[in-house]
């Protein structure tokens, strides 16, 4: 039985990784670990272990110990933070990864780093701007017609994002973020999205799914309407961005090994535009996928340890369109068709026609 150590396994990408692997036609020996100790309670694993932040100097001393403890053979990471420090210290570690470069994952991480090989390759691409300082800002905001997009240049879940059409505004919220020099502002491109999420061996792709995503859950909450969780996500098959991803993975990295996740966005004339790869991690949903039929999570491990892997009646997005992933917190999972939840629709429809007689 294969033993698999799963960092930052209190939350919830982590969780849709571990229900995946318990979907597969074997079985696997969890292990979790998480540096936070009311996080780690909620692991679904076998074991679990309390462990330093990665940022903390005995990050990787502590690992390898809970690695040789329980033996663990390979490590899955689901956490961006996390990531990086893995991906640095990777050859520190006494575990089998499956990470793509170093250098890709820094490219990735770094939204300015990723804009630019995007623009540098052709690719469609929101002007963006790095702002240093409040002439920057305020550069930005004479060349950009109409709302401005900033954001900051690392992180994921919309942290610290903002869309304004206001210079005093977004000066202000930099100011109040001490974002100066970490912040990008760009053209602020349509509410519509869309990820390509792939696995890669040696610049083979394996497999790709698209999903996209209807509307973000708590996303009222959130200064910039983006909060970071997928309240429905459904499948879909679009062959433009089927080319526009795989260009923008190439751009980076000429020989992907791993998983790709690449968000995009629409611009006003309906053109899909990379705006960032989550690198060497699912997105937080793929359990969607399993339940669907493609265990994306299962490949994954199977290519790891250079195993045949289970059948896949196609390369990119095998799964049927229209499926639809409604996810909230303190619910699980539901999954329908956008057939099924239009029909709802027609139904009030008719109500509405015998009241009004």
């Amino acid at each position: 039985m294969k033993r698999i150590l799963v960092t930052g396994a209190g939350g919830s990408p982590a969780a849709n990784f571990t229900r995946s692997l318990r979907m597969a036609p074997e079985k696997f020996y969890l292990i979790g670990v998480d540096c936070d100790k009311y996080y780690l309670q909620r692991a679904e694993t076998d074991e679990r272990y309390l462990v330093p932040a990665a940022r903390e100097k005995d990050y990787v001393t502590v690992l390898n110990k809970v690695i040789e403890k329980t033996k663990a053979e390979f490590l899955h990471v689901q956490n961006d933070v996390e990531l990086y420090y893995i991906s640095k210290l990777r050859d520190k570690l006494k575990i089998k990864t499956f990470l793509p470069g170093h250098e890709t994952v820094e490219k990735c991480q770094n939204k300015l780093e990723s804009y630019k090989c995007w623009r540098d390759a052709g690719l469609r691409q929101p002007v963006t701007f790095s702002i240093k300082n409040p002439q920057d800002l305020k550069d930005a905001f004479e060349k950009i017609k109409g709302e401005v997009w900033i954001r900051e240049i690392g992180g994921a879940g919309g942290r610290g994002s903002l869309k304004t059409d206001s210079f005093e505004v977004a000066r202000t919220w930099i100011d109040f973020r001490k974002g100066w020099g970490v912040y990008t502002a760009a053209e602020c491109l349509k509410e519509q999205s869309t990820t390509w999420l792939s696995v890669w061996k040696d610049g083979e792709l394996i497999v790709a799914q698209e999903r996209k995503r209807l509307y973000w859950e708590l996303g009222k909450l959130a200064p910039s309407g983006i909060s970071g969780a997928t309240g429905t996500g459904v499948t879909v098959a679009d062959p433009v961005v089927n080319d526009i991803a795989q260009k923008a993975i190439l751009a980076i990295d000429k020989k992907p090994n791993g998983i790709f996740g690449v968000d995009l966005t629409y611009s006003g004339d309906s053109i899909p535009n990379p705006t960032e790869i989550n690198i060497g991690r699912f997105f937080t949903t793929h359990h969607f996928f399993a339940a669907a039929g493609l265990n994306i999570a299962y490949i994954f491990v199977k290519l790891a340890y250079g195993e045949k892997l289970p059948e896949i009646p196609q390369k990119i997005n095998p799964l049927k369109p229209g499926l639809a992933w409604i996810r909230g917190i303190d619910f699980l999972p539901v999954m329908t068709t956008l057939e099924e939840i239009d029909r709802y629709e027609e139904d009030l429809k008719k109500l509405r026609q015998e009241i009004s007689g």
